[in-house]
């Protein structure tokens, strides 16, 4: 039997696929959490973009408005 602990669980079966079906939830749960805030930020800066373009007069509030909305889909924003 090897001397290392780390490697005696590995090789127990009984504890592989549970420790290795956790591993992937937990990656997969992190992954959607940046996944999420990556979208967060950038439909923020879109936001922040459109707003500065008003605000300089380049655009009207009502084509911000439009592209604000065009953005949205059913449960987003």
């Amino acid at each position: 039997m090897n001397s290392n602990p780390l490697m005696a669980i590995l090789q127990n079966e009984d504890l592989f696929v549970p420790l290795l079906m956790a591993g992937v939830g937990l990656v997969w749960i992190v992954l959607g959490t940046v996944t999420g805030m990556v979208k967060s930020v950038a439909r923020e800066r879109t936001r922040r973009e459109i707003a500065a373009y008003i605000a300089e007069g380049s655009m009207s509030p009502e084509q911000g408005e439009k592209l604000m909305k065009a953005g949205k889909r059913c449960g987003t924003m």
